[in-house]
């Protein structure tokens, strides 16, 4: 058996409706593992959920507002009750706000703040509490925060958004050391994604470019390239495929870590 092999094991992923979310969904679906997507966009999540279960894979979709607690006690207590048990959290839900420091808008920076830290707070928190002995899954397992290339790097227009993504590395680390003292069996790990074309890292070029920080999106994509050693942007293959890893036994003695999957830009 692959030592990347998920047979067997059950996933929460947050924000899988579409993007990265739903690339690292499918991939961890591929490799074995049953998956609950948790989102906000309901249509979109449960048409996911279907095209994965299309595959023979088992998925399911539950509403999920990651700043809420409430709706991370029920997404938890669903996806245990229909997938068996709980072993992989992936944090993915995350937000981006485009804007210079001297403009910066703080409604802006308090979403990005709740979204992407209180969530993925949240999302450590009630992973931990399930996943631990005596939980409602009770089997130890792994969890995967989302950081970004942007927690490493100086790119301008993206302050908030770094701030929030450096908080997730912090968090990732604290939550790693206390899981180990306190014998809950949960590894956690964070990823860096570098900038990948979805809607979101598209979004970031236009807004770039519309601060007038670069001549048009285009330079702005460019300027990414041009600082990535390995000269293209992401894909969602190359996240999803690090999501596997970390999940898997391939990375066992993985933990508290924050792996670049950013072509070497954040370096």
């Amino acid at each position: 058996m692959s030592v990347f092999e998920l047979t067997g094991r059950r996933a929460l992923v947050t924000g899988g409706a579409r993007g990265l979310g739903a690339g690292m969904a499918q991939a961890l679906a591929a490799a074995g593992a049953s998956v609950m997507i948790a989102d906000i966009l309901e249509d979109v999540g449960e048409q996911t959920a279907k095209t994965i279960s299309a595959t023979g894979a088992t998925a399911g979709f539950v509403r999920l507002d990651v700043t809420s607690e409430p709706d991370w006690e029920a997404a938890v207590a669903h996806t245990v009750g229909e997938l068996g048990g709980l072993d992989i959290v992936v944090n993915n839900a995350g937000i981006e706000v485009t804007q210079l420091i001297v403009d910066a808008d703080p409604d802006d920076v308090r979403r990005m703040l709740e979204v992407n830290v209180l969530g993925t707070t949240l999302g450590i928190k009630h992973g931990l509490r399930a996943m631990r002995p005596g939980g409602a899954a009770g089997n130890g397992g792994t969890i995967i925060n989302i950081a970004s290339v942007a927690a490493t790097i100086a790119f301008p227009g993206i302050s908030g958004y770094s701030a929030t993504k450096s908080a997730v590395d912090r968090l990732t680390r604290v939550a790693a050391m206390e899981s180990g003292k306190l014998g809950y069996g949960v590894r956690v790990n964070c990823v860096y994604p570098g900038l990948v074309p979805t809607d979101m890292g598209m979004k970031l070029a236009v807004e770039t470019a519309g601060l007038g920080l670069f001549a048009g999106p285009e330079e702005a994509v460019a300027a990414v390239v041009e600082l990535t050693p390995s000269g293209r942007l992401g894909e969602v293959a190359d996240m999803a495929d690090a999501v596997v890893f970390l999940a898997s036994d391939a990375s066992r003695f993985v933990n508290g870590v924050g792996l670049p999957v950013d072509g070497g830009m954040g370096m």
